[in-house]
């Protein structure tokens, strides 16, 4: 394959690098900001003696999704594991969030 051919087939994707590259630095970015309010409201609620349930819930369904995206792309059991515990866990962490505000609403 000659570099007259790479080209081609490169321009023929209509993928620009450039809107990728600033894609993934802004994932990136979205990332760690997620993080920081996460441990941020988890430290407060500790702090304050609250449950922090809801974070939890919301954390792991990240890590789910995450791990789905990846697993479907690599099909590798290791991402196929990071769903189904971060499935798992999601759905724990907002059970426990949701019977706590049920619990707390007709007074048990």
């Amino acid at each position: 394959m000659d570099k007259e051919e790479i080209l081609k087939r490169s321009r023929a994707e209509k993928e620009d690098e450039g809107e990728t590259y600033a894609a993934d630095k802004g994932r990136r970015a979205g990332v760690m900001a997620f993080c920081l309010v996460f441990i941020a409201i988890v430290v407060f609620n500790l702090i304050t003696g609250q449950n922090s349930y809801a974070p939890f819930a919301m954390f792991w369904a990240y890590i789910a999704a995450e791990g789905w995206g990846k697993y479907r792309v690599s099909g590798a059991k290791a991402h196929l594991w990071t769903v189904i515990f971060g499935g798992v866990g999601a759905v724990c962490w907002l059970g426990c969030h949701i019977l706590t505000v049920i619990r707390a609403g007709i007074g048990m």
